[in-house]
């Protein structure tokens, strides 16, 4: 038996608060080069947190609920959620497929490499965030994701993805999802702590990465994996966004 603990939202330096207490990991607005500078994975110089996703899942949601009340996702947007699609396991029988999708906080992100103004970056410990006083809503970046996991905010008029929850990482919480897991399917931590248990996880089971093709390095594992979840284009599978 386990419990599930909700805590309430809390506010943070990158949602909602003093726009001025934002963190600001750039020098003055003078050049979508100079903002690029040293902004990459490779100069933050160690492994970021992972997420570790166990497969099948049970298809309950309640991750995506704990997002969309955490980070108040707008109604029609989702920086979590799952795809829902259908494989052919014998003729005429078919299985159903979940597949949960967000961020997968690349090593190198094309997010962060596209970004004119310099409003996607890497925290201190390596996760992809946005900026979104600086960011100037170009879209360059929800082109630019391999997931299609980033989106416009409608009301902010800019780009939003799943951060990991950074905002609880800050003060010592696990991300929303991760702590409203009713089946303890996402296991969460820090990968330079070898006794975490995502790295123990990562140690004594195989896990596979979506599109590892395109070499981007993502911090997102899964367990069981269905080698159809792996497809390039989601579209020939998915149902459903839940």
């Amino acid at each position: 038996m386990f419990s599930v603990k909700y805590v309430p939202p809390i506010e943070s330096s990158i949602r909602g608060g003093d726009p001025d207490d934002r963190k600001q990991p750039f020098g003055p607005l003078d050049g979508a080069n100079s903002l690029n500078v040293g902004s990459c994975y490779e100069a933050v110089g160690f492994d970021p947190y992972a997420l570790t996703i166990y497969e099948p899942l049970k298809g309950c949601h309640a991750c995506t609920a704990a997002c969309k009340v955490e980070n108040g996702v707008p109604n029609g947007n989702f920086r979590i959620w799952v795809e829902e699609g259908e494989k052919e396991i014998v003729p005429n029988q078919m299985a159903s497929l979940k597949l949960p999708r967000q961020c997968n906080q690349f090593r190198k992100a094309p997010c962060e490499r596209v970004c004119p103004v310099g409003a996607t970056y890497y925290s201190e410990d390596g996760v992809v965030l946005i900026d979104s006083k600086r960011c100037i809503g170009c879209s360059f970046c929800v082109a630019a994701c391999p997931y299609d996991a980033r989106f416009i905010n409608p009301k902010t008029h800019s780009a939003e993805k799943c951060t990991f929850c950074y905002h609880r990482l800050e003060v010592g919480l696990l991300p929303a999802c991760v702590s409203t897991c009713v089946g303890n399917a996402r296991i969460f931590g820090d990968l330079n702590d070898p006794t975490s248990e995502v790295s123990k996880v990562l140690s004594e089971f195989s896990t596979d990465v979506l599109k590892p093709e395109m070499g981007t390095g993502p911090h997102v594992y899964y367990i069981g994996l269905d080698n159809t979840l792996s497809v390039t284009d989601y579209n020939k599978l998915s149902k459903k966004k839940g």
